[in-house]
């Protein structure tokens, strides 16, 4: 019954008002009744049978049609009819997003926890998660840099690649050290070319600019010459953490408290002069909310359309009145002139 009427509203509601006249006409005819029906009052009626002729037993239902017309009259200018909703959705080019991982050995320290870059691999994914009309990418850069993921609309390729990111085998496979020029050239050379409605960068390190062949400064002329915005994040507390400082012949790290020291100069420069903004994580609570606070921001544009289908259906109960009006004035000007 609920899934009946789903889909059913009236036009102009307020005419259903009209309906109070049912009753009010319903007591007229009551009391006007005998007034137009002639009487004879006798003493007994045993000897003239019964009265109960076909026109006597006609009679009511003139006053029965006419309460019936005006209820369909009423009802019938309400409008009455169904409603069907057909939506369709159109997405704008979107956003693309290039992420450019810091993966130097000092990611491994445990301010975060359990430490930095596995705090920044579950946020990054659950990031990832919550924007699926957008395209993501993945650059991971120490000493040098090289694109793991291409951009792509394949959301699993790209939380898969982060998911597997392997400090142990990146330490054998890069050069140590922190090159933040060569991560943010490196991502916006596969974001140049998109045709994105906006192009981003979100640049995470916890160190310094140390090495590489580009120089940040030059890598940020870069993004700004193709339009991309780029979010920097530090990652790292105030103060000193448990980090890594050697590595035995068995690949086991050995950590001690130093000093954290990230560029930040720097990177809100990089920021501020694509437009972007720059966070500093110094726990994980504090780098969920830099991730929500970018998703409220890069939002993709969703055009929603409705097409509204009408089918009136107060034509059949305003025909019904006219029928039933119809037949009352033919029976009272006709059949039933004299008898009434």
């Amino acid at each position: 019954m609920k899934e009946l009427f789903k889909n059913f509203e009236f036009y102009n509601p307020y005419y259903l008002a009209l309906l109070v006249l049912v009753p009010i006409l319903a007591i007229w005819l009551y009391k006007t009744r005998y007034k137009q029906t002639a009487t004879l009052k006798l003493p007994a009626t045993d000897g003239f049978g019964n009265f109960k002729t076909l026109k006597n037993r006609i009679l009511p239902l003139l006053a029965v049609f006419l309460l019936l017309s005006t209820t369909l009259i009423g009802v019938g200018i309400a409008r009455p009819r169904t409603v069907d909703v057909t939506t369709k959705t159109k997405k704008t080019k979107g956003v693309d997003i290039m992420l450019a991982v810091d993966v130097s050995a000092s990611m491994l320290a445990q301010d975060l926890k359990p430490n930095r870059l596995k705090a920044l691999k579950k946020t990054a994914v659950n990031f990832i998660k919550k924007r699926p009309n957008d395209r993501f990418g993945l650059v991971l850069y120490s000493g040098e840099a090289f694109t793991q993921v291409p951009i792509t609309s394949d959301k699993r390729i790209v939380m898969n690649a982060i998911r597997k990111i392997n400090f142990n085998q990146l330490f054998q496979q890069l050069e140590q050290g922190t090159a933040i020029g060569m991560g943010l050239a490196t991502a916006v050379n596969r974001l140049k070319d998109s045709k994105a409605k906006s192009k981003i960068i979100i640049l995470m390190t916890d160190g310094v600019n140390n090495t590489g062949e580009i120089d940040p400064n030059t890598a940020l002329e870069l993004a700004k010459e193709f339009g991309i915005k780029v979010y920097t994040i530090g990652l790292g507390t105030n103060g000193y953490a448990r980090t890594p400082v050697s590595i035995d012949p068995a690949g086991r790290f050995h950590f001690e408290n130093a000093k954290v020291e990230i560029d930040e100069k720097l990177l809100k420069k990089i920021a501020e002069e694509t437009g972007g903004e720059y966070f500093r994580a110094t726990d994980n609570k504090k780098l969920q909310q830099i991730y929500k606070h970018i998703d409220k921001l890069e939002k993709t544009e969703i055009i929603e359309k409705k097409y509204y289908n009408y089918e009136e259906l107060y034509r059949p109960l305003v025909l019904g009145a006219i029928l039933l009006i119809f037949i009352v004035g033919l029976l009272r000007y006709t059949w039933l002139k004299s008898f009434i």
